[in-house]
């Protein structure tokens, strides 16, 4: 099982359980399409590298962030992350970033990443489709590339049944980094490499998503799944969510604010969307979805619409993919008070959801 500490509504729905239902979540094969490393990271991994980064940097000016920055942002992290806008959550990665500089501890935190989910008598889910934006730090020496082989040299010690990545491109990118993203994607995947997909994240209203047309474009004429944050805010404009289909994702993340029409356009293309909703529940500070009862996740359900449950950043919403299931099983209000055979229907879905599939 996660060495995160479930708490909240996940936790109460779980607590909900019998232990029988908990155990019949355990055996479910589930996939989890939507991780992001960075927010994924066992808390206990970012403390021993910020120790080791305050002992480096202690007596420097050159340190990327201070080390009173990184313990502020790790205990956020450790409280569960109180947000006040959806913006905020994005205020905890310089931290992060400063502790995941060099490709050694790229390598130990998709390693424990890998194993919280993936490994133990009591794995979270069967596969994992992990997602990481490339980055480059000339300081260490690290190049975009050497980022995607550091994490691909982890996820490849799993067989292919269990573990694949996907490469990430921010929102806020320049055409010629997204350009490079893809490139070292498309390379990769040409030389055998398990890379799957590529990935639109990042700040929700930030960018022109008409420039990351002809990138999308190219990622699929390479082989690669397309898969999409999209329709975040309420403050995504309509013109933004029908750029983005127009990119013919095979996936979307959240999917939170399509109207009538884009929710028809993607129910015809028999999109699957990936839905995180303890990162939903936990984010309504930040207006999203206000109650697991309001939750799109209901209209998808009704028109038995393909969906994949997913636990976005595990660590700040202090969850994982067995609390996230318990929130379909458990009875209403705690949770959405599905049958097992609905559950067990969700999470082939999910399997069905693989890129790899």
């Amino acid at each position: 099982m996660s060495s995160v500490a479930v708490a909240g509504p996940a936790k109460d729905a779980l607590d909900a359980l019998s232990p029988a239902q908990v155990d019949f979540i355990k055996r479910l094969p589930k996939a989890e399409l939507h991780a992001h490393l960075n927010g994924s990271i066992p808390l206990h991994v970012l403390r021993s590298l910020a120790l080791e980064y305050s002992e480096k940097a202690h007596g420097l000016n050159s340190a990327t962030v201070s080390s009173s920055a990184i313990e502020s942002g790790i205990q956020a992290l450790q409280a569960g992350v109180n947000l006040d806008t959806i913006h905020s959550f994005f205020d905890l990665f310089p931290a992060i970033y400063a502790l995941t500089s060099t490709p050694e501890t790229v390598a130990r935190t998709a390693r424990a990443v890998l194993e919280d989910f993936l490994d133990g008598p009591e794995p979270q889910c069967a596969y994992l489709e992990l997602r990481s934006t490339p980055r480059a730090v000339p300081s260490s020496g690290m190049t975009r590339l050497a980022y995607v082989e550091t994490v691909l040299d982890e996820v490849e010690r799993y067989p292919p049944e269990r573990a694949a990545l996907i490469v990430s491109l921010d929102r806020r990118m320049s055409d010629a980094e997204a350009a490079e993203c893809v490139a070292v994607a498309k390379k990769l995947k040409a030389e055998g490499r398990r890379v799957v997909g590529v990935d639109l994240c990042g700040s929700p209203l930030a960018g022109d998503m008409a420039m990351f047309k002809k990138h999308f474009e190219t990622a699929r004429e390479a082989g690669l799944g397309i898969t999409l944050h999209i329709a975040e805010t309420p403050d995504n404009t309509r013109e933004d969510t029908l750029e983005l289909l127009s990119f013919k994702p095979n996936r979307l993340g959240h999917a939170t604010f399509l109207d009538d029409e884009t929710i028809h356009a993607v129910v015809q293309a028999d999109t699957c969307i990936e839905l995180c909703l303890s990162s939903n529940i936990l984010a309504r500070r930040c207006k999203t979805v206000p109650s697991l009862d309001a939750h799109h996740i209901r209209h998808y359900l009704k028109h038995n619409h393909r969906i994949a449950i997913c636990t976005d950043d595990a660590l700040p919403f202090r969850t994982n993919l067995v609390a996230e299931y318990a929130l379909l099983l458990a009875p209403r209000p705690l949770g959405l008070g599905l049958s097992e055979a609905e559950v067990a229907r969700i999470a082939e879905m999910g399997m069905g959801g693989r890129f790899t599939a």
